[in-house]
């Protein structure tokens, strides 16, 4: 797969579950809140079988693809400290593992019946802003430079 495709992927990947995360947060989660509890309990249902079966894939898209281009890269990963872009490369290469390991997370919670909406929301948030880290990581790696 040719780099400029593996760049489309990926990013059309993650504006998608940025999208997703950033509506739930900012839109969906305080729109609920003005539903009745039996209204609001089926469309969270809905909405999270729905979403389940959609993010697997973009969830899937998304790392293959920066897999992809994580290798593109490999000269810069392997001395990630002997280069800005290397340096901040890393740094987003981290908050997405921290965003994966949260996904993770959210899996395990929720076939063990432990996801409470507390701990869902502070999870939305947590990677809500491990993703505003990597879009500024992301343009910084090719703009920024020590």
């Amino acid at each position: 797969m040719g780099y400029l495709l593996l760049k489309f992927v990926h990013l059309t990947a993650a504006a998608f579950f940025i999208g997703g995360v950033f509506f739930e947060v900012m839109i969906l989660s305080r729109a609920a809140r003005s539903l009745e509890a039996a209204p609001r309990d089926h469309l969270s249902r809905a909405l999270g079988q729905r979403a389940r079966k959609v993010m697997h894939w973009v969830v899937l898209a998304l790392y293959g693809a920066g897999l992809g281009l994580a290798w593109h890269y490999r000269s810069a990963l392997q001395a990630p400290f002997a280069s800005s872009f290397g340096t901040l490369l890393a740094l987003k290469i981290c908050l997405a593992l921290g965003i994966l390991g949260h996904f993770i997370a959210v899996v395990y919670l929720m076939h063990t019946g432990r996801l409470t909406p507390a701990r869902s929301r502070l999870i939305h948030y947590s990677v809500l802003a491990q993703m505003l880290g990597i879009l500024f990581l992301a343009k910084a790696m090719f703009l920024v430079s020590w």
